[in-house]
């Protein structure tokens, strides 16, 4: 039996060690340290920003984001049921209610068509998540919050190197965010980033992220903020990650084209979608969908991965169908049939940059046979 494949290996072959020792060296490990500002400048400027703002991970980034558009106690924001908690649990902490809409059926990214049945007087906000490696089809998201004078979060936490019609994503929202989670393209270990055009936006997620601290009288507070912050050594990281950055990309690319030709031929099942008109998959992940033929669901072919060491993960699980939204009130009468389908016939198989061709083809042959016990 071949030795465990986890469903995530990051790949640190670059600078990381030399930074991280300069850090240490230096004495720098703060987030005073010299690297914090490096790496928002130059992860900014990646995406075709102005600012960066550093924070401790991905999930408070949209924490910040939220409270910094002013986004507060009755209003609504739009955003896809198909994501990770941390999207509607930023709104919900923020007194906000999360208003969701159903999934695109082939890329798994938000039903662009559903959102403007969901605009309200009381909608401030759509929160567009682009989901496992293709991008949300932004042109009709921005159109929309033109017309209704909307706000746009951007969850740009899987898209590490993507683009949208050329332009980088991370770069369409009043502010977007990114997550430097291990299974990332970038990592840090923890970490996360808010990028924006607006200077004003800019030094409110700075103030937010630093507990409202002032200026002139440090520890005398208007408004009450987090710690947030990202330290030197996470930056170091981060730096090292950004020289590699495109062939990161070009290696996650490669890796989905050899996933595709390995399992191509299993009948019934569903594999991330190559391209669109706008974008190139980068495929973050490798998602596959079970078809209706199986009489189980990804949950079993989990177990029977695992029981040949091959590690998984399921599907995002819907926000409209999470019980603890559900105990508060939300989202009673929601049904939004794509996502509560994938969700439960959906997984991914081990795709992290650590990778080797050789684990990729061993992962083949066992979902074949996990397909025919």
């Amino acid at each position: 039996m071949h030795d465990p494949i986890p469903v995530n290996t990051p790949l640190l072959d670059g600078n990381e060690k030399k930074y991280l020792i300069e850090c240490i060296d230096s004495g720098w490990i703060s987030s005073e340290g010299p690297y914090v500002s490096q790496f928002e400048e130059k992860f900014a400027a990646r995406v075709g920003r102005k600012y960066g703002i550093a924070v401790s991970n991905g999930s408070v980034a949209l924490d910040a984001a939220v409270v910094a558009l002013g986004i507060g106690a009755g209003d609504e924001v739009i955003l896809p049921t198909f994501t990770i908690i941390s999207c509607a649990a930023a709104i919900v902490r923020a007194g906000a209610i999360p208003v969701v809409v159903d999934s695109d059926p082939v890329t798994w990214n938000m039903d662009v068509n559903q959102i403007e049945d969901k605009i309200t007087p009381r909608t401030k906000a759509i929160m567009v998540v682009h989901i496992y490696g293709l991008p949300v089809d932004m042109d009709p998201v921005l159109a929309l919050a033109k017309k209704h004078g909307l706000k746009i979060i951007e969850d740009a936490a899987e898209m590490h190197g993507q683009t949208y019609k050329g332009r980088p994503c991370g770069s369409f929202g009043d502010l977007s965010t990114f997550s430097f989670y291990p299974n990332k393209h970038i990592t840090t270990g923890e970490g996360g980033m808010i990028v924006t055009d607006d200077p004003a936006l800019a030094e409110k997620c700075r103030s937010l992220r630093n507990l409202c601290f002032q200026a002139k009288k440090r520890f005398i507070h208007e408004e009450i903020g987090w710690n947030f912050r990202f330290t030197n050594l996470q930056a170091a990281l981060g730096l090292a990650q950004l020289e590699t950055l495109e062939a990161h990309v070009q290696r996650k690319r490669a890796m989905g084209a050899k996933y595709t030709s390995l399992l191509k031929d299993v009948p019934d099942i569903q594999l991330p979608l190559a391209k669109t008109g706008y974008a190139d998959n980068i495929y973050w992940i490798f998602g596959i969908v079970l078809g209706d033929s199986y009489a189980f669901d990804a949950d079993e072919i989990a177990r029977r991965l695992a029981a040949q060491k091959i590690g998984t993960r399921p599907f995002f699980w819907p926000m409209h169908e999470q019980p603890v939204f559900r105990k508060i009130g939300l989202f009673k009468e929601t049904r939004c049939p794509v996502a509560e389908r994938i969700a439960r016939r959906g997984f991914y198989v081990p795709s992290g940059l650590g990778l080797k061709a050789g684990e990729m083809e061993t992962v083949a042959d066992a979902f074949r046979k996990a397909l025919a016990l």
